[in-house]
């Protein structure tokens, strides 16, 4: 039992407490502490080490370590530690207690040897990073946060659902490899929901740009990829993963490609990239599991570093739009810096994390002998870098038409506010941390769940990466005038369950004025008082925010054309 007391939640968890009642400097200290003393806790525990306490008539693995748990501790640490960094000087101490109890639940997640405690431990990560949105405090994050908090309570209810029915019919609550049947579905619909695979993805765009600066960061870390880690434990090699993953990779790439709001471009590519993991999943072979975790790991890393740099932008200027911004490049030039480092990484740049990372996806799908699913993946490939390594960067950095240098009597249009320097160490940490892994990929590899023998610079694999990376830009500076930032927003699926219920109350509002004449009954009387008081609430969570709903944009004629711009580049560079 000596070892429970090493596990890494238990420093995030109790930070969390104390950040809520400390003053700010010593509140900060213990912020900085915990991920610190957590990964301590991680690199302690040696591999094997089980620890059990009975509950009632079920016996808890509150604690199991191997090497698949190790990969994510450590990368779970790191990045809370960088986030909480990011957020020294933006935070407050409601969202520093959420953000560490947030952590640490995920640290319990992937830690939790059983059902149950994986699902107490996975329905407080979804209040706490529900929390974590609804700290920014305002109406549209309040919304988003609430909308956010139903959806997981509700895959929490699914993941309920199949710990029973997995007791009924097996008497065992070990966390494993499920069998095909009711247990096995109900289990995986809820991890799918927690990994965003489209349709159940909508909650991530719609909430993850809401939340504060530092927020978003932390979200970005910890939700998706303690459902991927879940899913390697539960489902590897169930085919019908390899499928979802190739429909969450184009789904989500496509749309950052046609998106204007800087962070809602990177949540889309969130959901993009863990369809790359969840396809390796469903490949299941050693090598593809590697690469799952290895492309977990070192994606935490940069689109951390990612949306740091977006938020650093959205904090200096006030804005979040691509095209309301421009011109701002030599007022932030450490900023597009690092930001590019993180654009070159998830790009799969070799020298960077992403090519020794993400190509081993391509490769275990290779190794199977299935060559639709390499070409859809490099062809996402194509769609990433051109959206958050030329785009974006262009349009955030470079473009003329947003906020410009001077008016043209000299004068700023807009003040870029100073970024804290805590924001660029931070920032500098993850850049440091993402060109160590690709110079020396041994620092990654040697973390993963089993041996990778593979040499991820051989001279085919770059040749191919810079050429697809030539005629990516190729691409971008042809279709220029088709891929600049368009000030609209791009309807999904979250316009549903924003919209519907405002519809069904403003009908439900309208058969009321039409019995307002009528005499009614006591009984009649606490119905209509039920029902106004059931849209209200419904008014409250799902009303959109004051700027309405978002302009329909033409995705399917524009997302076309680049769908096949993107797969004319990949066979011109494979040819």
């Amino acid at each position: 039992m000596s070892e429970l007391l090493l596990h890494p939640a238990w420093p995030l968890l109790i930070a969390a407490v104390l950040v809520r009642v400390l003053p700010r400097r010593p509140g900060q200290a213990v912020m900085l502490a915990a991920p610190v003393l957590a990964l301590a806790g991680v690199l302690s525990l040696t591999d094997g080490t089980l620890v059990t306490a009975p509950l009632m008539t079920f016996e808890l693995e509150l604690l199991r370590v191997d090497r698949l748990s190790t990969a994510f501790g450590v990368v779970f640490a790191i990045a809370a530690l960088l986030a909480s960094i990011y957020g020294l000087a933006t935070q407050h101490a409601g969202e520093r207690g959420a953000a560490l109890a947030y952590a640490g639940a995920a640290m319990g997640v992937i830690y939790a040897g059983d059902l149950l405690t994986l699902f107490l431990f996975w329905e407080l990560k979804a209040v706490a990073s529900s929390f974590v949105i609804l700290s920014r405090r305002t109406q549209r994050s309040n919304r988003s946060g609430l909308r956010y908090l139903f959806f997981h309570i509700a895959g929490g209810k699914l993941l309920l659902g199949g710990l029973i029915v997995q007791y009924q019919s097996t008497g065992s609550l070990t966390f494993e490899a499920f069998d095909a049947g009711v247990a096995g579905w109900l289990v995986l619909a809820a991890f799918a929901l927690s990994a965003g695979v489209p349709p159940l993805h909508a909650w991530l765009k719609d909430a993850y740009p809401t939340a504060s600066v530092a927020g978003t960061v932390f979200l970005s870390a910890f939700t998706t990829k303690a459902a991927v880690y879940a899913l390697i434990r539960g489902f590897p090699g169930a085919q019908v993963l390899i499928y979802l993953g190739v429909i969450m990779a184009t789904y989500g790439v496509l749309y950052a490609i046609l998106e204007n709001d800087i962070r809602r471009l990177l949540s889309y590519h969130i959901i993009s990239q863990v369809g790359f993991m969840v396809t390796a999943v469903g490949i299941g072979t050693e090598t593809a599991l590697n690469g799952a975790t290895a492309h977990a790991f070192a994606h935490i890393l940069y689109k951390g570093l990612l949306l740091m740099g977006m938020g650093a932008v959205l904090y200096a200027t006030g804005r979040s739009r691509a095209s309301d911004l421009g011109g701002i490049l030599n007022r932030m030039k450490p900023v597009a810096v690092l930001y590019m480092i993180g654009a070159v990484s998830i790009s799969s740049v070799p020298l960077f994390s992403g090519f020794v990372s993400k190509e081993l996806i391509p490769s275990a799908a290779g190794a199977e002998d299935l060559a639709w699913l390499v070409i859809a993946l490099k062809v996402v490939s194509v769609g990433t870098f051109l959206s958050t390594g030329l785009k974006l960067p262009y349009a955030t950095f470079i473009g003329s038409r947003g906020l410009g240098p001077e008016t043209e009597d000299g004068t700023d249009r807009v003040v870029v506010t100073p970024v804290p320097v805590s924001m660029y160490v931070a920032m500098g940490g993850a850049a440091a941390l993402n060109i160590a892994i690709g110079l020396y990929p041994r620092l990654l590899y040697d973390l993963m769940p089993t041996e990778i023998t593979r040499a991820p610079y051989a001279l085919g694999p770059v040749v191919e990466k810079l050429q697809i990376l030539v005629m990516t830009v190729l691409g971008f500076w042809l279709l220029f005038s088709l891929l600049g930032s368009k000030a609209k927003l791009n309807l999904d699926l979250d316009w549903v369950y924003r919209r519907l219920p405002v519809l069904l109350t403003a009908r439900g509002d309208q058969r009321a004025l039409a019995r307002a004449d009528a005499p009614a009954s006591t009984s009649s009387r606490a119905v209509a008082s039920t029902r106004d008081g059931s849209r209200a609430v419904l008014a409250r969570v799902f009303e959109p925010a004051e700027d309405g709903p978002p302009d329909v944009v033409a995705t399917w004629a524009l997302g076309g054309v680049l769908l096949a711009t993107a797969a004319l580049l990949l066979i011109v560079s494979l040819l």
